[in-house]
């Protein structure tokens, strides 16, 4: 019979997500897989940053201390790219200052999540942003200074 079996469903957002720690991103990839989601997992920002630009993900989950190159760092590098400006991105963190908040929406970040995390948070992240960033790389970006 006929069965999709390498297809992704319709509903499906391909995420990234970037936490240095092995637990919490082996953790993340069996709650979006089990919420029918494609998963791509980064250690840090720089690898994270290659397979930005290889796999174009809908959604990032990106932790915010992490070795090399943190959170915040990362993130406003990818808002600084136009390709992937549009992406949303979530951070993480173990900490649930208002500082480290404002720090990650005055990077970019569309909202952020305390570690550790339940599957209902993580799947409630993707459902609320997911569709963004699958909308926006599916069509044309938008060109800064142009009206309809």
């Amino acid at each position: 019979m006929d069965e999709p079996q390498a297809a992704v469903p319709a509903a499906a957002v391909k995420v990234l997500v970037i936490d240095d720690s092995n637990t919490i991103r082996r953790s993340a990839e069996i709650f979006l897989r089990q919420g029918g989601h494609e998963v791509l997992l980064a250690e840090d920002g720089f690898d994270a940053l290659a397979k930005i630009n290889d796999h174009a993900p809908h959604l990032i989950f990106c932790d915010i201390l992490m070795p090399r190159l943190d959170g915040y760092q990362t993130c406003a590098i990818i808002k600084r790219n136009a390709r992937f400006a549009h992406v949303p991105v979530i951070m993480l963190s173990s900490k649930d200052g208002l500082f480290d908040k404002a720090r990650g929406r005055m990077v970019g970040s569309e909202d952020y999540l305390t570690k550790p995390f339940t599957k209902d948070q993580l799947l409630r992240a993707v459902q609320q942003f997911g569709g963004r960033g699958a909308q926006d790389s599916a069509g044309e970006p938008a060109v800064a200074g142009e009206t309809p």
